[in-house]
Order: structure tokens, then sequence, then C-alpha cells
């Protein structure tokens, strides 16, 4: 069955697929809120700042490109379609911004400081000229039919307003060629971060899909330019390919961030369920459970673990079993287990045997000295990780504590 929207032709059906302004415009505010901590506080580093600028100007730019703010300027100024050299500045300082962040991010070296400092001066100079020309040929323009939708098409051909569209079209289109061009070699560059690359990815995505909503406003115009009326690419395709645009490029911005972010918490945690089975091990030696943080930071929680166990280690330190350590230790050997995870079964069974055998009592006195505590409170990780595997910690132990006699017997 056909689409009762397609029946009635290809712009209505698009008209109820149009995806909304605000949709973009709330997660481009989003990624800005995320920089802003960062930006504020490093205020004079030019790449946070051509961030902040790319961002402020993207949410203006949804913000009155909306047909319901189109219309609320134009009636509160009471110039019919102020609006549109009013969106087309914003959208040459949003085109201008990208460029601005591509070459600070290229040439932020201290050895191109220089460059940086002409290619931005240059790229300003340009685009403030775009912006001043725009007002100029508004004022020029004989525009007094207001259009919400669709006024690139319906003033195609109209004298000045006509040099004004192209030239707002132009000075995006080049810029996002240039940006898309210099984001997608940047992926290739070795040595960036798993989630920077990420980030660059989305933002790529988000400046090719650009060129679609010039590609689509300069057809749209062309064809009124030859007499045919191809309105629904400018009403319809442009405003959504400018959307989905938005949204990759905010996306961009958020996930070097919130992917840092989220897997540093992700290791936090997985780093306090590691330590779980040494916790729950010297609880006996501790006194009791560890102290409760349900409210806590996933740093604090994990800071309060690591003490935990590192304040039983050291109460139950003195009664471990040296020799009994290095008999473990060989045992791991001469089973294959590489050094490291000799050093951890071998420390895991002079634990255990420490406190399953009851000398870690307050009134025990009968401690063999102070043994060598560097490895246990540095290495409580790998230690807290062998105890998930009794089966290893049991053969290590049995061959460790069989009498020298009987293993050259057997032997």
């Amino acid at each position: 069955m056909t689409h009762p929207r397609l029946a009635e032709g290809p712009a209505a059906f698009l008209t109820g697929m149009y995806i909304s302004f605000w949709l973009p415009g709330l997660v481009l505010t989003a990624a800005l809120v995320i920089k802003l901590p960062s930006i504020l506080k490093l205020w004079r580093d030019p790449l946070l700042r051509a961030v902040g600028g790319l961002l402020l100007f993207a949410c203006a730019v949804f913000a009155f490109a909306a047909p319901a703010t189109i219309s609320w300027t134009n009636r509160v100024t009471g110039v019919p379609n102020i609006a549109a050299p009013l969106v087309y500045s914003l959208i040459t300082a949003l085109s201008a911004s990208w460029l601005l962040l591509v070459v600070h991010w290229r040439n932020g070296h201290t050895d191109r400081r220089e460059q940086t400092r002409r290619a931005t001066r240059w790229v300003v100079c340009v685009y403030a000229a775009v912006v001043v020309a725009l007002w100029v040929l508004f004022a020029l323009a004989d525009v007094p039919v207001e259009q919400v939708r669709n006024l690139d098409t319906y003033y195609a051909s109209t004298p000045f307003m006509r040099e004004e569209i192209l030239l707002y079209l132009l000075a995006h289109t080049v810029a996002c060629t240039i940006t898309t061009r210099l984001v997608w070699n940047w992926i290739r560059t070795d040595g960036l971060d798993a989630w920077l690359r990420w980030g660059l990815r989305f933002l790529g995505i988000g400046y090719a899909t650009n060129l679609l909503f010039s590609a689509a406003k300069l057809t749209a115009v062309v064809a009124r330019w030859t007499g045919h009326d191809l309105d629904w690419l400018n009403a319809n395709i442009a405003p959504s390919a400018a959307c989905i645009a938005a949204t990759f490029v905010a996306i961009g911005f958020i996930v070097p961030h919130a992917g840092q972010y989220f897997h540093d918490r992700w290791l936090l945690r997985r780093q306090h369920r590691g330590l779980k089975p040494l916790a729950r091990l010297l609880r006996p030696v501790a006194g009791g459970r560890e102290p409760l943080a349900l409210r806590a930071t996933a740093e604090l929680r994990l800071l309060r673990r690591e003490t935990y166990v590192r304040d039983a280690l050291l109460q139950l330190s003195r009664f471990l079993d040296e020799n009994l350590r290095g008999r473990a230790y060989d045992a791991a050997l001469a089973l294959g287990h590489e050094p490291g995870r000799a050093q951890a079964l071998a420390a895991a069974v002079t634990i255990l045997e420490a406190v399953e055998s009851g000398r870690h009592a307050p009134d025990d006195d009968g401690g063999t000295g102070e043994a060598d505590t560097s490895y246990l409170l540095q290495e409580i990780q790998a230690l807290s990780e062998v105890l998930r595997h009794p089966d290893e910690i049991t053969a290590v132990r049995t061959r460790a504590t069989v009498p020298a006699e009987s293993m050259s017997t057997h032997e």
C-alpha cells in the first residue's frame, strides 16, 4: 500500500518525515555543557575556544533557523524576512568556526604558531567580510513576502537576494569541504587515542553530511533558474541533512569525553569488584566486614577497599611463612606458571595458610618476624585475581606442603 503522504507527492511525504530542529539543538547543547568546564578553565587555549565557538554557533543556528523562531524574529522586528540574513550570518560564522577548529587542531604545535596565527586571521577576515556582505545585499534586495521555509527558492532569481543566497552557500560549502578532508586525513594519523578516533569519525560523517545540505539547496535554486520546481529539496532534504549532520558533529564532541569518563568508571568498578575475593578472605584478620559506602563515589569506594585490604595484610604480615612462600613459588613454576602468576599464587598460598591456621589472632605472638610486604601491598589486584582460581591454588599448595623426603622418594 502506498504511503498516504507519498501519494500526495514527495514534498508532503518528506514533510511528514521532517526532523525536528530542536533534537540536534539539544544534543549540541549537551555537548557544549560537557565541554564548558574545560573551556572556562583553559580559556587561553585557542583550540578549546574554537570548540566553544563552534558549539555555540551551532546551537544558535538551530535555535534561530527553526520555522517558529523565524516567524517570531520577523514579527518582533517588523521587517519581512529579516531572519534570513541573521540565519545566514550564523551559518557563515559556524562555517568559519569549523575552519578555525581544524587550523588549531592541525597547526597547534609551537613551531607552527605563526602559521596558525596567519591562517586564523585569514579565516576571520574572509568570513567576517562575507557576513558584512550578506547584510548589505539584504538591504539592497526587495523581499516583501515572508517565506519561512522556502525563502532560498522563492527569491532565487531576485536581484541581490540571489547573490546573498549563493554567497552564504558558497562559504558554507568551501568550509565544509576543507574541514571534511582534513578530519578524515587526521583519522588515519597514527597514535590517536581510540576514543578521539571515534569522535573524529563522527565529526567526519557530520561534516560530510553537511555537504548534502549545500547540494540540496543549490540544486533547488538552480532548478528555479531553469524553470523547474524542486522546492522540496530546500524545504525538507536540506534541513533534515543539517539536523543529521549537527547530531553527528555533537556526538563527535561528546564521544571522547563521555567515552573516556565511562571507561574510567568501568575500570574503577572492575578494580573494586576484583578485590572482593581478597577482602572476603581477610575479614577474620580485619575483625569484620569492610565499611559500607553505598553513596560514595567509585573512586572513594575503591580507595576504602584498598585501604581495608592493605591494613589487613599489614596486620597479617608477621604471621606469614616466608619459607612456605618460597616453596610455593617453586611449585608454581614447576607446574608451568609464568613468574608473575607464580608469585601471586605463592602469596595466596601463604595468606591462606596463615588465615586458616588462625595464627593471625591478636593474642598470638607466634609470628616468625616481619615478612616482605612490598609485593603484597603493591599487587593486591593480582593476588585477589588468583583467589578466583582455587584449583590452581590447591595444586600449588599441595605440592609446596609435601615433605621434601616424600617428594624425593616420589620423584
